[in-house]
């Protein structure tokens, strides 16, 4: 078993309200999540308008899926468009 575990630190640019945060933190979580059947979720800095944490985690046999998958996964959320990457952290786990 191969797990693939990548955080993603995003700043959103124009966020003046942790309203207008969640607005694009759920559309990143929903569009990513549905395309690439990963798990998805907001991880950390809940509460700072600007940024936001994602993290994303896939499971396979295969380490150079598991590693593909997570790689067009943060490759698509930086070309959504709706807020930048400012880092991520990429770990493969073999088990």
């Amino acid at each position: 078993m191969v797990i693939g575990v990548c955080k993603i630190t995003l700043y959103i640019h124009g966020s003046q309200s942790l309203k207008d945060k969640r607005h694009v933190v759920k559309s990143v979580i929903e569009k990513a999540g549905a395309r690439f059947n990963v798990s998805i979720a907001e991880v950390g800095d809940n509460d700072v308008w600007q940024r936001a944490e994602i993290g994303v985690c896939a499971v396979g046999n295969d380490g150079a899926f598991v590693n593909s998958v997570i790689d067009k996964t943060l490759n698509f959320v930086e070309g959504l468009h709706l807020a930048e990457v400012t880092g991520h952290t990429i770990e493969i786990i073999n088990c």
